[in-house]
């Protein structure tokens, strides 16, 4: 018998290269009550009439999508007042993200995006054989100085997550603007607002006009945060024409199901719905923020629907001891170790007992530190 290695297919090194994505928990074993805030859901779960489009789409399951989704994206730029020939919709952001990697990368093409940014970014680079650049983000922050230095001849793609996940910080519109323009014009600047709908900053933008205004310019935005579709997949990018037609051209011919179009065509049209989700979310953010930093817990400043607990800034505190004390109370927050931010913990904010409950178990977890 031979000793020789069996032949088989192997993928490219930048595949083998990724670290699988791996989601927050669902569950802690062992707790009666379960408080899962470790994806950033929205807590009071999607609009009723997103419900019963998605049922009635059950009806015609037989048939196959609008590969166009020419009612979801006439709904979107109904919603927002934008061209809905310049509207793509994916399967999830990540799917527009992904085809912009294999659109515009070609292998050793360089992709900058920042140290905590979300994990997809490298992902999609890798998979369509580019080259990450990672830029450090002083103070949990992007800087866009340290990412335009960062440019090089070999640089494609700037990803900038705007609010970012799992930092939870934001970046004005003239500091983006400000790197748009110190970016050179082969340059796509993709900017990820998956949680756009929840910031309350009179210096935000989530990217429509600068996208209006110029050809280098990319903004995504999801279904899966404020409206409540996140087991739908179904997510959406506003670009210039060009990167339209070559999107177009790397998409799936029915990339997104039917009843993930119809549901997203009724929930972005209640637009009440909306406004209680970012009510909500404004009431129990600074909330549960203030709470959790009068426990001694250091909490980063958040513009999403979500917070960082830094464990470090309690004496004998740990993240991963916290992470089995809240689960085994039943609370399920997300583990950032992956995202290079091993002491701390992120929990979305959720509804009012979970908020409680969270509060209660962490103040548990401290007074077992004999800080209490």
């Amino acid at each position: 018998m031979s000793d020789a290695p069996i032949a088989r297919p192997v993928a490219r090194r930048s595949v083998l290269k990724i670290a699988p994505y791996v989601p927050g928990r669902s569950s802690a074993g062992g707790a009666v009550k379960q408080h899962k805030l470790s994806s950033n859901e929205n807590p009071l779960g999607p609009s009723p009439a997103a419900r019963e489009a998605f049922l009635a789409a059950a009806a015609t399951l037989e048939r196959y999508p609008d590969g166009g989704a020419t009612l979801l994206r006439q709904a979107i730029a109904s919603a927002y007042g934008l061209n809905a020939d310049r509207i793509v919709c994916g399967n999830g952001s990540d799917e527009i993200l992904a085809m912009i990697a294999n659109a515009y990368l070609a292998p050793g093409d360089e992709v900058i995006f920042t140290e905590h940014a979300f994990l997809v970014y490298r992902i999609v680079t890798l998979a369509a054989g580019g080259t990450p650049v990672v830029v450090a983000e002083p103070e949990l922050r992007p800087d866009v100085d340290l990412m335009l230095a960062a440019v090089t001849e070999r640089t494609r793609i700037v990803f900038l997550a705007n609010p970012n996940n799992p930092t939870g910080a934001y970046v004005p519109a003239d500091e983006v603007r400000r790197l748009r323009e110190g970016l050179p014009p082969h340059v796509l600047l993709v900017i990820d607002a998956a949680y756009a709908e929840y910031v309350r900053r009179n210096d935000y933008e989530a990217g429509i006009e600068l996208v209006a205004t110029r050809e280098d310019t990319v903004m995504t935005r999801t279904f899966s945060k404020v409206h409540a579709l996140a087991a739908l997949r179904l997510g959406w990018a506003y670009a210039p024409a060009g990167v339209v037609d070559a999107l177009h051209r790397v998409r799936g011919p029915f990339n997104v199901n039917a009843p993930a179009m119809a549901a997203g065509v009724a929930a972005i049209a209640d637009r009440a719905y909306v406004e209680r989700a970012v009510e909500h979310n404004a009431t129990w953010l600074p909330e549960v923020t203030r709470q959790v930093r009068e426990l001694g817990f250091g909490v980063p400043p958040s513009a999403g629907n979500f917070i960082l607990i830094d464990f470090a800034t309690v004496a004998g505190a740990d993240a991963g001891d916290a992470d089995d004390a809240l689960g085994a109370c039943g609370v399920v927050l997300r583990r950032v170790t992956g995202y290079g931010l091993p002491q701390m913990l992120r929990m979305t904010i959720g509804d009012e007992e979970a908020n409680h409950a969270t509060i209660a178990a962490l103040t548990a977890y401290r007074d077992t530190l004999g800080h209490g």
